[in-house]
């Protein structure tokens, strides 16, 4: 698609203006690690909270929940439970105060609040910092991958290889990796260089205050996508272009959603993922997804904006402030993009066949059905969402590196500034590993269900514990995460078929074999060894204030300080998370029935979200602690 001069103007324009807005927060940024990655807590919760959703309104995810609600319809609002989204539900109501209250800079650093400074927090330590970079190498490549695919449908320019590299060159390169020299890699690199520049000198400054901007810009464009959808498509276009079945949120122990007389080809999309056995699909989701939720966030930038508040009862409002600014107009966006995909395009999809790629539904419909100038304006937005999640992963990556390994153990007791130019060269170093997996991936619906299958079942087990027993320690901690992480890398790897590997929607199982591996290494190491100091978990309980099995912990405690008084919310903090997940799940469902002109089920969801809103007032809103 060759784009107008209007588009490549006002793409260009605002690649400008997000640039010297970032340059500009490089000064504030440049005075210390804590100014660099935390913004000095000085930053508004509710900036940071539309940042933290800018940050997760992805080009990448956005084209998987694409690909979601075009394909199982308004059961497609169930899938992202594997990340799973709703552990923001989790933050807010009490997991992002007890993380608040650390006063750490990263998720390593945390460990020594926890664990001390015995030989077991050490090695915790550098297996957060391991954990953290193979995620953060994870999500570049993610963002990689989706990048290319929707940029070569836009640009004009020819990038590939074979355009400009000596032939020799090129021919040895193609035969070590096929395609690694594509104009969709070759534009991957090339906005993810430009992406770089402007968040290295700015740092946490730099990347809030360009999120608010493109988040801004992301709205407005779902706005106008939604608009143009419900313009030229009507309920009974939509209707006759899908399966029964397709309007319906609820579902029976199949899926039955028969493609074969519209799509025949997502017919075989879906017996792909392996999903047909949806409930047997949602109860693996929901047992997972709530464990990776009471586990606390990932050592990712969504960790680094709750440590980045000014205080525990901040941390608690962005948390919750985040579900509020990103589902309405991200789902606008993406169902506005599926309804014109499936009344429009649909002929040339069954035509394609086996051929059809559904992650490619969104930059086709773009290129199709927007007029000059709104194509523009909304390629920039997809931009802004590309560019908001990658600067946020680039800051998470490098503070691990800097301030947990560089800092610690290779060059302690170096002047800020010195930290504050290491961190430069630190995140040019994880850009570049994460652009080489990204060269190794084949498709973004591969790198998803790597980090939420494989990925976070290394992770789960251990941050399972350390929050709600106190008996765990250290050493548990350090070989959890460890044969959990190797678990995650090699299973797929050496003891399962190669298309696992490169294709594991198949294999929801990963997960539970990977989380058994960790949690049983993690329980008998912390079994076989001895507890950690007394006196640090004394002090981490009275700090942090967990619920759990605490209790030789809360004994000793209240036996020296008779003021003080345990936590006890437990049953309060889990009707209000089940409230809060119906809460979500409106703020996702009434952009999808707005667009797809249901208006009886939209009514009864804003219904539900006035109920579930009031009470989570009652309930959690005036219950919040400042301290």
């Amino acid at each position: 698609m060759l784009l107008h001069p209007i588009d490549l103007g006002i793409i260009g324009a605002y690649i400008v203006v997000i640039m010297a807005a970032g340059f500009a927060m490089s000064k504030l940024a440049s005075k210390n690690l804590d100014s660099y990655f935390l913004g000095g807590n000085k930053i508004p919760w509710y900036v940071l909270g539309v940042a933290n959703a800018s940050g997760m309104f992805d080009i990448t995810g956005t084209m998987w929940l694409v690909m979601t609600v075009f394909v199982y319809g308004l059961k497609g609002v169930f899938l992202p439970w594997v990340w799973p989204v709703f552990n923001q539900i989790f933050l807010m109501i009490f997991l992002a105060t007890w993380l608040r209250r650390s006063n750490v800079m990263t998720g390593a650093q945390w460990i020594n609040t926890r664990f001390g400074n015995s030989l077991g927090a050490k090695l915790s330590n550098i297996s957060v910092v391991i954990f953290a970079l193979v995620s953060v190498v994870g999500f570049l490549a993610y963002d990689f991958r989706g990048m290319g695919k929707f940029a070569v449908i836009f640009f004009p320019w020819d990038l590939s290889g074979a355009s400009w590299c000596p032939s020799g060159i090129y021919n040895f390169l193609e035969k070590i990796l096929p395609g690694c020299l594509s104009s969709a890699n070759m534009y991957a690199i090339i906005l993810m260089g430009v992406t770089t520049i402007y968040v290295i000198f700015g740092g946490m400054f730099s990347v809030t205050v360009t999120d608010v901007i493109q988040y801004v810009l992301m709205t407005i464009a779902s706005v106008l996508i939604a608009i143009v959808a419900m313009k030229h498509t009507t309920a009974a276009q939509i209707t006759a272009s899908v399966p029964d079945g397709w309007h319906n949120l609820f579902f029976g122990w199949k899926l039955n959603l028969d493609w074969s007389q519209h799509i025949p080809a997502l017919a075989d999309r879906i017996a792909k993922d392996g999903w047909e056995l949806f409930s047997l699909f949602f109860m693996m989701v929901l047992f997972k997804g709530i464990l990776l939720s009471i586990a606390g966030p990932a050592p990712n930038y969504d960790m680094q904006r709750i440590l980045a508040t000014r205080s525990p009862k901040e941390a608690a409002k962005m948390s919750g402030f985040v579900s509020v600014v990103l589902f309405f107009p991200r789902y606008l966006m993406v169902t506005g993009i599926v309804v014109l995909g499936l009344v429009f395009f649909k002929e040339e999809i069954v035509k394609m066949g086996g051929a059809f790629d559904v992650e490619q539904v969104l930059p086709n419909v773009i290129s199709r059905f927007l007029p000059a100038g709104l194509i523009g304006f909304v390629l920039a937005g997809l931009l802004a969402a590309f560019m908001s999640t990658f600067t946020s992963t680039i800051n998470a990556g490098a503070s691990y590196v800097v301030n947990d390994l560089y800092k610690k153990y290779i060059k302690p007791g170096k002047p800020e500034k010195h930290y504050v130019r290491a961190s430069y060269i630190c995140s040019i170093i994880v850009v570049v590993v994460g652009i080489a997996f990204g060269f190794l991936t084949g498709s973004v619906n591969t790198v998803t269900m790597w980090i939420v299958n494989g990925l976070w079942g290394a992770y789960v087990a251990t941050n399972v514990l350390k929050w709600y027993w106190w008996r765990f320690n250290g050493m548990g901690y350090f070989y959890g995460m460890i044969s959990g992480i190797a678990a995650a890398v090699f299973i797929p790897m050496f003891f399962l078929d190669k298309t696992v590997l490169w294709g594991l929607e198949r294999n929801l199982m990963l997960f539970p074999v990977i989380l058994v591996i960790s949690a049983g290494t993690a329980v008998i190491v912390s079994l076989l060894t001895e507890p950690d100091d007394i006196e640090v978990l004394k002090k981490f309980y009275k700090q942090v204030r967990p619920w759990g099995c605490w209790g030789p912990i809360r004994q000793m405690v209240m036996a020296e300080d008779a003021s003080f008084k345990p936590n006890t919310n437990f049953k309060r903090d889990m009707v209000n998370v089940a409230v809060g997940i119906i809460w979500q799940l409106t703020l996702v469902l009434i952009p999808i029935y707005l667009v797809i002109k249901s208006f009886r089920e939209m009514w009864i969801s804003i219904a539900v979200l006035v109920v579930t809103s009031i009470f989570l007032k009652l309930n959690w809103y005036n219950k919040l602690e400042e301290n």
